[in-house]
């Protein structure tokens, strides 16, 4: 199947992005400090450079972890030092649901390519975008899975996204959090630029036009094959 959305691999465990890194589907990369704590990373430059010391090819995404601006700011630009595909991850706002825009803004005008991240609305997006007139090149990442988890439908607000992303060419839509694989083909559908997932997901990209009696068949016999190993009697 052909896709015209990007598919960039979201993760911190250096084996598996230098594994996705040789995938020539994979665009690109996004990671956070979720996923670096749970890779064990312990040295938040040290990892960085070590991967951008092979993926200097490609954006990845790195994120500021800091809660006041103007520490986020230093890191930012220290961030961004790091290579010319490095994009710097900026939340929507602090814990304090005080709004990034004016760090937004001023990253961009300076010519440091950003992904603001954390998004969950529509609102968010529009209010947004205007911090991002001059920048050299960002994305939004609106997390589509987690709009899920609350059981309202991610794809009419990830449309709306794409609509609104229109009158800003520099400016990429990055479906976030994605659950199954079908939503690569429904960010593919709507014009979704760039859709970011675990490799778990990724990884059952093999299965795109699989005949799905085959897959029942392969299914029963899985299902067989491990009773038999478990040694199931009764």
């Amino acid at each position: 199947m052909e896709l015209k959305v990007k598919l960039f691999a979201d993760g911190a465990e250096k084996s598996g992005m230098l594994e996705m890194y040789r995938n020539p589907l994979i665009s690109g990369f996004t990671t956070n400090p979720t996923l670096m704590k749970k890779a064990g990373v312990t040295s938040y430059k040290e990892f960085a450079l070590d991967i951008l010391s092979v993926i200097r090819d490609k954006p990845i995404s790195f994120e500021v972890f800091s809660d006041q601006f103007e520490e986020m700011e230093r890191q930012a630009r220290l961030i961004a030092s790091w290579g010319n595909n490095v994009y710097v991850k900026i939340p929507i706002t602090n814990t304090k649901k005080e709004s990034s825009y004016n760090l937004v803004k001023i990253l961009s005008s300076d010519g440091i390519k950003v992904n603001v991240t954390a998004i969950l609305t529509a609102e968010q997006v529009r209010d947004i975008l205007p911090a991002l007139k001059q920048s050299p090149g960002a994305y939004v990442s609106v997390f589509a899975g987690r709009i899920a988890d609350s059981g309202i439908d991610p794809f009419p607000v990830m449309r709306e996204c794409v609509e609104m992303l229109a009158n800003y060419p520099q400016v990429e839509l990055i479906w976030a959090s994605p659950r199954e694989l079908y939503n690569v083909i429904q960010a593919n559908d709507i014009g979704c630029h760039v859709i970011t997932a675990t490799n778990d997901i990724l990884k059952k990209l093999f299965l795109f036009g699989k005949d799905l009696t085959e897959y029942s068949l392969e299914t029963v016999k899985m299902f067989y094959n491990d009773a038999l190993a478990a040694g199931f009697s009764l």
